[in-house]
């Protein structure tokens, strides 16, 4: 019997059944295919990119978005032997350029579907075969319409444990992913498939905004304004504009909300100003630092509301924050954050609040 390597992520389940749907389906392509010729794409801590190097498989190139995933996949292949086998890349050309065998597990959204979808149809092997995958409650009919724009033959597998897989051959149309592109709040956002709220302004971020301070701490190059969990960067853009002479530090752990963030800094001009990096909270940031933060806190994981991911925001921003430093945050008023605010950073103000969304701003003690 096949051993899948098992792989772990802090209370989270890191393979399930639809990851083993995808590498079965493939098994065969796989065995048919030669050192570098297999591509995994989304694969959440490693699943699949270390059950194809357990098979044999070399040179396997993989992409994780989320960047605790790839530091979790790296985790991973070292607790099994396993590292070296693959390779670390960009949603760009060099990821799919002559693959044979795509291994995806399926994206929730229909835009980032469809800028992966792009792309592998526009660089890799004309014979290549996109094993796609995912839960049966995650798939739509309209991911079978987003894959055939750029493939000629889609083939449906049976389900299995509530999963089930999607076989694209023929590729066709291919095209590198663009950001699409709106006017929000007085600046140009853009925003890659799958980044959230895309290119508009959710209700939460336009609340923040229009009660941010008039003239914050901060705002020097070695203190600069935090836009932390940036998304498109529309927070960290304002803040630049509004605020001309500031300099910002915008931070997400997401590759598409930084490539995302960069487009947008860009579009608006303020590069010059703006640093965007891919970081796990603030992790490259000193202690003590900073006198201004500003937060939208996500409050899902995937599909999944949860409220696991705001207090090691909280309690990495109350780090980062010098005495008397300050972090503006919005969140959804039903997960009544202020009390924890109030424990982890200092006291906490209302300034704003609407039928779903509160504005405090928490001064570390």
């Amino acid at each position: 019997m096949r051993r899948w390597p098992d792989v772990e992520a802090p209370g989270l389940v890191a393979v399930d059944a639809a990851d083993r749907l995808i590498l079965d389906e493939s098994a065969e392509l796989r065995e048919s295919a030669g050192p570098g010729d297999i591509v995994v794409i989304n694969d959440a801590y490693g699943a699949l990119t270390l059950g194809a190097a357990e098979a044999g498989a070399s040179g396997i190139r993989t992409h994780l978005d989320a960047l605790t995933g790839e530091r979790a996949l790296e985790a991973n292949a070292a607790r099994v032997g396993l590292t070296g086998s693959f390779r670390t890349l960009p949603l760009g050309a060099a990821l799919v350029a002559g693959a044979r065998v795509v291994l995806l597990r399926l994206p929730r959204s229909l835009d980032a579907l469809r800028d992966i979808a792009g792309l592998i149809a526009a660089h890799a092997d004309p014979s290549v075969v996109v094993v796609a995958g995912g839960r049966l409650k995650h798939m739509s009919v309209s991911m079978n319409a987003v894959l055939s724009e750029h493939f000629g033959q889609l083939d449906i597998s049976h389900a299995r444990q509530k999963s089930r897989v999607l076989l694209a051959r023929a590729p066709r149309d291919g095209r590198d992913p663009t950001p699409a592109a709106a006017q929000v709040a007085g600046l140009e956002v853009r925003a890659f498939g799958g980044v959230f709220a895309g290119a508009r302004l959710d209700i939460g971020t336009r609340l923040l905004l229009d009660n941010l301070p008039d003239a914050p701490a901060g705002g020097t190059p070695d203190d600069p304004l935090i836009d932390l969990a940036c998304g498109t960067g529309v927070v960290g853009a304002w803040m630049a504009t509004r605020y001309p002479r500031a300099h910002v530090y915008a931070c997400d752990q997401s590759a598409i909300a930084v490539a995302s963030a960069h487009a947008t800094m860009l579009a608006n001009g303020v590069s010059d100003r703006v640093e965007v990096a891919r970081d796990d909270m603030l992790g490259g940031r000193p202690a003590a630092s900073a006198s201004f933060i500003a937060l939208n806190p996500p409050f899902h994981s995937a599909a999944a509301v949860t409220d696991l991911i705001a207090p090691r925001m909280f309690a990495d921003a109350a780090r980062v924050l010098r005495p008397g430093g300050q972090l503006w945050c919005v969140w959804n008023s039903g997960l009544r954050y202020r009390p924890l605010l109030e424990r982890t950073i200092g006291p906490t103000q209302q300034v704003a609040r609407n039928a779903k969304f509160t504005v405090t701003v928490s001064t570390r003690r």
